[in-house]
Formats: C-alpha cells, structure tokens, sequence
C-alpha cells in the first residue's frame, strides 16, 4: 500500500497538477498521511527548479493549514482520532514527553521538533493536547516548515540533481545540523545580549 501512495506521487510530480498536489499532500501530512512532501518536493524542483521557491511556499502554507488540523485533532478528539494516529506512528509513550517540552520551552519547542525526522503530524497532535497557544503554535510552524522546505528547495535549487542523493539520504542529517546551529544561535544571542 505504502509503495502505491509513493508510486502515486511520483508519478503526480511530473504533471501539471504537482503544485496542487503538493498542496494536498503538504496538508494531509501534517494532521494523518504516512509520506512526506519531500516524496514530491523533490523531483518537482528537480523539473522547475525556477520554480523552486514557490513550490517550497505552497508546501509551507498548506503544512502550517494542515498542521492546525493536526493540533485540532489533540485539542478536540485526541482519545478518538489523535491517540489511534499516534499508536500507528508507535510515539503514544512519547507524548508525556512532548507536553512537557512544549511546556517547559514553548514555541522553539515546536520549532525544533517540526524539523526533525519525527513525523510532523506528532508534533502537531501533542501540541494540541497540550493546549498549546494557537497563535505561538501557528507561528511556530510557519518557522519550522519554511525552513525545512525552503532548505530543500535551496539546496537543489542552487545545487541541482547532484545534491538530490545526498537531500534523500541524509535529509536528517542536514535538518538537524541546521538545527543545532539554530538553537546554538538563539543560545548565544540570549547569552550575548
């Protein structure tokens, strides 16, 4: 089943509707879809690389829309909807966790962990139950995805199919040494300052 839906956004990459369907996929997989936008970010830069920021724009807007959905489903149906989709991702033992992350660091919080290699749709569920600021959690997003997908578009962008190997295999890799370097940058500037 897995291979079908991914065989399926190939195939929708390379058409005229991508970008709406990357829109779909952005969304969806921010709240319940098991596949990243990256599955069809990639070759659409790939195709139009002069279209590459824009492509990495729709995939932000609809991740922060469908990421509120997310958060809907943890504030309003976590025991019905959110907790099945969790126990499918196996992060159930981990949302303790999370709600105290969000707790104790707040809008970095979602920040950090919405560029990590946890599925988004995790983060966005937690911060729903743990009641999070809607507003700090949206902003949160715009940050966090933005600079996943914008990262992604910039790289083969400027970078072209060469990079597309070492972006697929080592994605986690690249998120989280920017990542390190962004949260060392907030620590020095607090400490700075």
């Amino acid at each position: 089943m897995m291979r079908k839906l991914y065989d399926w956004m190939m195939r929708k990459a390379a058409s005229d509707r991508a970008p709406e369907a990357l829109g779909v996929v952005s969304f969806v997989e921010s709240s319940f879809f098991p596949i990243p936008p990256d599955v069809m970010l990639i070759p659409m830069v790939l195709a139009r690389r002069e279209k590459a920021f824009w492509y990495a724009t729709i995939a932000t807007v609809t991740s922060v829309l469908g990421g509120m959905l997310g958060y809907a489903i943890g504030y309003y149906l976590y025991d019905t909807v959110g907790l099945p989709i969790l126990r499918f991702y196996g992060k159930e033992s981990a949302l303790d966790g999370f709600i105290q992350f969000v707790h104790d660091y707040g809008v970095p919080a979602v920040i950090v962990k919405g560029m990590t290699p946890i599925p988004y749709k995790v983060v966005t569920i937690a911060a729903g139950v743990a009641k999070m600021d809607l507003l700090h959690f949206v902003l949160a997003s715009i940050v966090a995805r933005a600079l996943r997908f914008y990262l992604v578009a910039g790289l083969l962008y400027f970078f072209g199919e060469p990079i597309r190997a070492f972006i697929e295999k080592r994605l986690t890799l690249v998120t989280t040494v920017f990542v390190v370097l962004l949260v060392g940058g907030f620590v020095a500037v607090k400490y700075l300052i």
